[in-house]
């Protein structure tokens, strides 16, 4: 990989052009992230997405440097975990039927109390887990090369936008125009739906996900819908609705199981194996030698007024305070679950960190869950006030996770890191708002009841996060599969792709494979071209970015137009 002599100077890595895409990026691309985790399931980094659209947007305007264009991607991925820690724990409020209960005010308050309190610890942390570490930060990196490679050439944008543009129309021809179902060649065995969803999307997941991870998740639903839900039940053993009991438990179990494997492995494990190698800078896999500062006087001034800004006891202590009275005043928990709050988010925020740098895996509303357990056992909180928690702790850990990885990208390609935080700060505050808005929106145009395991938006976390709050169908099954999803992560299987598998729909799970058979078809072709594999791989993740943003976009906006109409009405 290439890599830079110096660090660019800040006029070479701010402009107003930057800025300006970074923030109206940062609307799209943090309303798309909605979207795309609520209906999906999951949520991909956007980091490869908004790389490339930031460069070639940027070049468009005559500047074409890699440090501008990571700046401008910084601002627009920003807000997309911010939207992921709300996606993947507010919506169990309405799965609960409790819509009344929250409102957007508190709804803003959760993820600004998670956004003040993530950046905080990031910038704590920072040196320690970035500059001083020799973890690896695989979606950093992986950034960081691709801002390398498309510099050379405009047909990586190309295909990232005619993908973008083709979903688009499929999504248009099928949502507005009304030209073709939604679900195709629908079937039923008792208590499974069986079909193909008429989803890009949906496609692309499986396609980016890999073809090990996608044997593991369709192994999952064979043992879940069609082991015990089809086979149970044939032979006796439950009825229906008990066998679908058990098989989200189960799911429910192996999903969070895997994220105590991530925090056991990945964070505790790591460390232990890792002590006293931190210090030996540059040894980590696919780390690559951090760049110096420039020496001149102007740059060097430069970089102690942001430093002032990131690094000031003062100012950090301030975000932490506003932090707790929001906690406070606006969602009114008690005062030791503020105290729980505040404590376990840096606690929490480090282990995101770690586990991202580790294996690029954030399980946000996991650690949510943990401290929502915990605020419960210590202090009387009611139902809508513990998903406020988990709220608040998954925004912290999804927003700590995306920017250290923003941070590596940076120590790979020389961007000023104070910098980084600062465009991090622009980027997390405007995607509070947004993601809100989204979420408001969505709730306006089809109502509480379009969020849960069989509705129109699956919410697989948010409904984990509520069954946790209202109680657990099968605690028998739950407790298996807490168990087996960390023991299988521990030895190398990825459980939680297992525990989707068991969890989601049987048409979801049917429907991401063939995502999954189209990149091996993908695959054989480039390979029948005589195409060299890294530039295979690459092409086929960018259209499959595409195609992700493609439909969460026109998604989003029937959404905002379903709401207006609603309220014009």
């Amino acid at each position: 990989m290439q890599k830079p002599a110096t660090r660019a100077s800040l006029r070479g890595q701010l402009s107003a052009a930057g800025i300006l895409i970074g923030c109206v990026g940062c609307v799209v691309i943090t309303a798309s992230s909605v979207y795309t985790a609520l209906k999906m399931g999951s949520l991909p980094w956007p980091t490869i997405f908004t790389s490339i659209t930031a460069l070639v947007l940027l070049r468009a305007v005559g500047n074409t440097s890699l440090n501008e264009a990571n700046i401008t991607q910084v601002i627009m991925s920003a807000g997309s975990m911010v939207a992921g820690g709300l996606a993947f724990t507010i919506p169990g409020v309405w799965i609960l039927g409790l819509a009344d209960e929250v409102s957007w005010g508190e709804m803003l308050a959760v993820a600004l109390a998670g956004t003040l309190l993530g950046l905080v610890c990031t910038s704590v942390i920072r040196r320690r887990f970035v500059e001083q570490s020799d973890l690896p930060y695989p979606i950093g990196t992986a950034a960081a090369e691709t801002l390398i490679a498309s510099r050379a050439g405009g047909e990586t944008g190309r295909r990232l936008f005619a993908s973008m543009a083709l979903a688009g129309l499929w999504s248009v021809a099928r949502d507005i125009l009304g030209l073709m179902p939604a679900l195709i060649s629908s079937s039923a065995l008792p208590g499974v739906a069986l079909g193909i969803q008429n989803s890009p999307m949906r496609l692309a997941v499986g396609f980016l996900a890999g073809r090990r991870s996608m044997a593991w998740w369709a192994f999952g639903a064979v043992v879940g819908w069609l082991g015990i839900v089809t086979g149970g039940t044939a032979l006796g053993l439950w009825n229906v609705s008990a066998a679908q009991g058990i098989v989200s438990s189960l799911g429910m179990g192996l999903m969070m199981g895997a994220g105590v494997g991530v925090v056991f492995k990945d964070v505790i494990l790591a460390h232990v194996l890792g002590r006293g190698r931190c210090r030996s800078v540059g040894r980590g896999a696919g780390h690559v030698e951090p760049a110096r500062w420039p020496e001149k006087a102007g740059e060097r001034a430069g970089r102690v007024r942001f430093a002032w800004l990131t690094e000031r006891p003062g100012l950090l202590a301030l975000m932490v305070a506003a932090a707790a009275l929001v906690l406070a005043f606006v969602l009114r928990l008690p005062p030791v679950a503020c105290a729980v709050i505040v404590t376990l988010s840096f606690v929490t925020a480090v282990m995101s960190a770690q586990s991202v740098g580790q294996s690029g895996i954030d399980p946000m509303e996991i650690f949510g869950l943990i401290v929502l357990l915990m605020v419960a056992a210590l202090s009387s909180t009611t139902q809508v006030q513990l998903f406020f928690v988990a709220g608040v702790i998954a925004v912290a850990c999804g927003l700590a996770g995306d920017v250290m990885s923003d941070f590596k990208t940076g120590q790979i390609i020389g961007t000023d890191p104070h910098v980084l935080w600062i465009e991090q700060v622009i980027g997390a505050l405007l995607g509070t708002g947004v993601a809100v808005a989204v979420l408001v929106a969505l709730v306006a145009a089809y109502g509480p009841n379009a969020f849960g395991p069989d509705a129109l938006f699956v919410s697989a976390q948010a409904n984990v996060v509520a069954t946790m709050v209202a109680g657990i169908p099968s605690v028998p099954a739950f407790v298996l599969g807490l168990a087996a999803g960390g023991v299988l992560y521990v030895a190398g299987i990825p459980s939680m792709m297992l525990g989707l598998g068991v969890y989601l729909p049987f048409y979801m799970t049917l429907t991401t494979v063939l995502g999954a058979l189209v990149r091996l078809g993908w695959d054989r072709l480039q390979a029948a071209r005589g195409a060299a594999r890294e530039e295979a791989d690459e092409a086929g993740i960018v259209m499959a970015s595409g195609v992700l943003g493609g439909e969460s976009i026109v998604g989003v906006v029937v959404a905002l137009a379903t709401a207006a109409g609603g309220l014009l009405g």
